[in-house]
This record gives C-alpha cells, sequence and structure tokens, in this order.
C-alpha cells in the first residue's frame, strides 16, 4: 500500500510501469504532469521546486550537475504565473520504462522573452530556438523513445563499457532546456500509436554524448512532427558485423512493428574487416541483405544509406575514400526492392559546395585542441546531413514524409551558412574520439 499512498501524494509521479502490491497489478499511470516554480499549483500537475533534485525515491527532479533557478511572477494562472530558468543548460528528468513518450513543455514568461532549444537524452535535438514575447506562452509536443538493454528473460544487448553511463541507455527521460529558457510546465504520455524509426549504424549515426562530437541520428529527431519516433541504436566503432553480434538487430526485432522503419547506414567500419568473406560484394552485401529479410519479416520497412563521406579533398575535388561500399549498398537496395538515400553522393556535393576550407566547418577539426577529424561531424555539419536525410525521405516518397516538419528544400549544393547556425553547447565535453574512422 506504500507505493499508492505514495502515488496519491505526489500526483505527478511518473511511475508508468504497473503499480504492484504483491503479485497483483493495480493500475498504470499514462501521464504525468509537473508545474514548475511558485506556491499555488495547477489542478492535476505536481510541483517541482528548484530545490528538487531527482532521486530514485521521488523519481523525477533536476539533474544535480546543472543548477537551477525558479522564478514567482505572482498572479492565479498557476501554468503561467512561474517558471525555471537557468543561465546554464540544464536537465530535467522523470523515471519512465522503455517506450516512446509524447512530452508537451510549456515555455514562455508574463513579463520577458525567452527563448528555448530542447534536447533530449543524450543531445537529440527536439525543438529549436523557441521564441515567446513578454506575456506569450506556447506548448510544444515532441515524441521521444526510450529503450532498454533488455530483449527477452535471459538476453540482452552488448553495450560497450562507455554506453554504460549515456544517458540513452539509463532508466530516465531527460529533458536538457538551454539559451533563455523559461520552463512553466512538462507534461509526459506513453503512446503506442506511433510510427518508430529505428537507426542501425556507426559513429556517424549516433546520439553523441559530448561536445564537440555530433551525428545526423540524434539531428534528425527535430524535423519530424508527432507521429514518428526515432529510436536510435547506433554506436560508434560498429560494424553491420559487430552491430549484430552485439544483439542490437535482435533488439530491435524484438520491439518493431509492422509499419515501422529501419534506416541502415555502415560501411566506415566494415572496410576495416579482414577475413576470406570480407569484403564490399561478400559479408557486406551479405549482412545488408539479412537486415532486408529481417525487417521485411517483421512487416517493417528498411530504408539502406550509404555511408556519409569523409572529408577527402584531392586538388579540391573530393575523393572516394570507401571505395566499392556505396555501390555494394545501392546494389542491395535495388535487388531487395528497399529505397535507398545516397549519402556518399551528397556528401561529397555539399563537401565540394563549402570548399576546401569551408567544408572544415561540418567537422570536428578544431588546431587550438588538437583535434583533426575527418569523419566525425560537429553540431553543424550533423544537422545539414539530417536535413539531406529528410530531403531523401521526401524523394522516396515514404510515409513518414507526412510527418516532416514544413521547412524550405534542402540543396546539399547550397547548405546553410555555417555563421548563420545557432548550438547551445551541452554540458559534457570530451576531446576523446569516438570509435572508428
Amino acid at each position: 500500500m506504500s507505493i499508492l499512498m505514495k502515488s496519491v501524494k505526489r500526483p505527478g509521479v511518473c511511475l508508468l510501469a504497473l503499480l504492484l502490491v504483491g503479485s497483483t497489478a493495480l493500475a498504470q499511470k499514462a501521464t504525468c504532469k509537473y508545474d514548475f516554480g511558485g506556491k499555488e499549483v495547477a489542478k492535476g500537475y505536481t510541483r517541482v521546486s528548484a530545490a528538487d533534485t531527482y532521486s530514485e525515491k521521488t523519481g523525477f527532479g533536476f539533474e544535480a550537475s546543472t543548477p537551477v533557478k525558479e522564478v514567482d511572477r505572482g498572479g492565479k494562472d498557476a501554468l503561467k504565473r512561474d517558471y525555471i530558468t537557468s543561465e546554464k543548460p540544464f536537465y530535467f528528468s522523470v523515471k519512465v520504462p522503455e517506450g516512446n513518450y509524447k512530452v508537451t513543455v510549456t515555455l514562455g514568461d508574463s513579463k520577458s522573452k525567452s527563448t528555448t532549444t530542447v534536447k533530449a537524452e543524450s543531445r537529440r535535438l527536439m525543438l529549436e530556438k523557441v521564441a515567446t514575447n513578454a506575456g506569450e506562452f506556447v506548448t510544444k509536443t515532441f515524441i521521444v523513445n526510450i529503450k532498454d538493454r533488455q530483449i527477452n528473460g535471459t538476453t540482452k544487448v552488448g553495450l560497450k563499457e562507455r554506453e554504460e553511463s549515456k544517458l540513452d541507455w539509463d532508466n530516465k527521460l531527460t529533458l536538457e532546456f538551454a539559451l533563455q529558457p523559461a520552463l512553466a510546465a512538462v507534461e509526459i504520455t506513453k503512446v503506442e500509436d506511433q510510427i518508430t524509426v529505428f537507426l542501425a549504424g556507426n559513429s556517424t549515426v549516433v546520439n553523441q554524448e559530448n561536445e564537440p562530437w555530433a551525428s545526423w541520428g540524434q539531428m534528425i529527431p527535430r524535423f519530424f512532427k508527432p507521429g514518428v519516433a526515432i529510436a536510435n541504436h547506433a554506436e560508434s566503432g560498429l560494424s553491420l558485423g559487430s552491430f549484430i553480434s552485439s544483439r542490437r538487430l535482435d533488439k530491435i526485432l524484438s520491439v518493431i512493428k509492422p509499419g515501422d522503419y529501419v534506416f541502415v547506414e555502415f560501411g566506415h567500419n566494415d572496410e576495416k574487416e579482414k577475413g576470406p568473406n570480407a569484403g564490399p560484394y561478400k559479408s557486406y552485401t551479405e549482412r545488408l541483405q539479412h537486415f532486408a529479410r529481417e525487417v521485411k519479416g517483421k512487416g517493417g520497412h528498411l530504408v539502406i544509406l550509404t555511408p556519409t563521406a569523409r572529408r577527402s579533398f584531392k586538388d579540391g575535388v573530393m575523393t572516394n575514400s570507401h571505395g566499392d561500399y556505396p555501390d555494394a549498398a545501392r546494389k542491395v537496395a535495388l535487388e531487395a526492392n528497399v529505397p535507398l538515400i545516397d549519402l556518399t553522393a551528397h556528401t561529397t556535393t555539399m563537401y565540394e559546395a563549402l570548399g576546401v576550407e569551408g567544408s572544415k566547418n561540418a567537422f570536428v577539426i578544431y588546431p587550438e585542441q588538437n583535434l583533426n577529424d575527418n569523419t566525425h561531424f560537429n553540431p553543424y555539419g550533423a544537422y545539414q546531413i539530417a536535413k539531406i536525410v529528410a530531403e531523401g525521405i521526401k524523394a522516396n516518397k515514404l510515409k513518414l514524409a507526412n510527418y516532416l516538419v514544413e521547412m524550405p528544400t534542402f540543396d546539399p549544393k547550397k547548405p546553410d551558412a555555417f555563421q548563420d547556425f545557432q548550438w547551445p553547447a551541452s554540458p559534457n565535453t570530451s576531446l576523446l574520439k569516438p570509435d572508428g574512422n
């Protein structure tokens, strides 16, 4: 009975899992609502003050590493009266089980302007520069996928050691708020009706945890409206073979629904494999064909992406560092009758458009920090490639195109100006290069 009493005392605690007394399932809370700051609380909401630090006991709160302050504006409307803010990015977490969640945030201030960028989990971009004028309040909704390691009662995903501490693999839904945020309320609802897009790939796809590294996989959620959830199962350093052997494909197949999608991009690390069956037209082709059979067998849709080009110029012209791997991916897509997004070709075009020097702005090339990486992207580069992926979705006339946010057509020959790109850096940084090349 103590669990039930806690849920009554704190009505907004997002347990979202079955509450148990002995072996009897009693209830499942579907929506949790949090009202930030102030003394009065909107009906049905749980008050969250600046002093509420996350704990396993309460199941919600601010991460201690990111201090916040609350602003009390006075008035009768609890949701619009008060808010939480900070001069630095801050995190709010809620304990939830695996699944897709609809998250609605209320942003604004009755007396001042605000601008808020929202990321989720390991720096997945959800909302970008949401601006409000004084006295203006907006609600924005997006979908966050939460995953865990468990495949069945005895089998788990084989994580790398560094993955075990990532926000993507813990038991919480974590939101990061940055710029000049004014956070008034958050609602979280578990939803079962989303099309899930599973991402399988390497360091060019994974949700990179630390600045200044980034991938297109963590930028693509920003370009989708509710109706689509992005479940990123990529990890740095993986090939098709190691993705399969670490049971990541098994994990996807254990939760995929008919109508869901799997986007698969490999090649960078497959090129390094040795052995009699290694090569673009051998193991690489066979494994892509395996993906196609398995995903189709579950009623899902496979989309093959050729590997993003490395920055590799000769006499001002990009060279192909991937050999026959892009060609092999194209052939599998044609033979298996699945859509193809040719990232090798489109990123090559984009780097050439940016030029030998300008293309450095898309990569983790910072001589002052002794970083000279021509494979891994910074946030600007990752954002541009996510736009290429979005255009590929439209070009292939996938059902997903109906859920893309409205935006101008992106031409890789005319990428966004680097100086116009604004990215509020997250607190965690690392000079350590991700696995793979």
